[in-house]
């Protein structure tokens, strides 16, 4: 069997088509934090300045250890939570990972 005669079945259409037919699959997404280490769910993270929380009357300090990060849709932003603050979205220029 040669390269040209594989298959792949495509979800989208239900259908086997020659592997040479499929689009190219997008390119990883890869999320950095400010040092520029790439970041995953799960992961700590640590601020690198003081950040003042909108809403929330409190100030993030420098070197505060923010832990089980999760990546949002914008590769600009981390979802995460800390004592007291619910719904915390920290920009990755300020992070960096532990």
């Amino acid at each position: 069997m040669s390269g040209s005669d594989d298959y792949v079945y495509d979800e989208a259409t239900g259908e086997w088509r020659p592997a040479g037919e499929m689009p190219a699959a997008a390119p990883a997404r890869v999320v950095r934090d400010a040092s520029g280490n790439a970041l995953a769910d799960g992961d700590s993270v640590t601020v690198i300045k003081d950040l003042k929380v909108k809403g929330a009357g409190q100030t993030l300090k420098q070197g505060t250890v923010i832990r089980s990060i999760r990546l949002t849709e914008n590769d600009e932003e981390i979802d995460c939570r800390y004592d007291g603050i619910k719904g915390l979205v920290l920009r990755t220029e300020f992070v960096r990972k532990r």
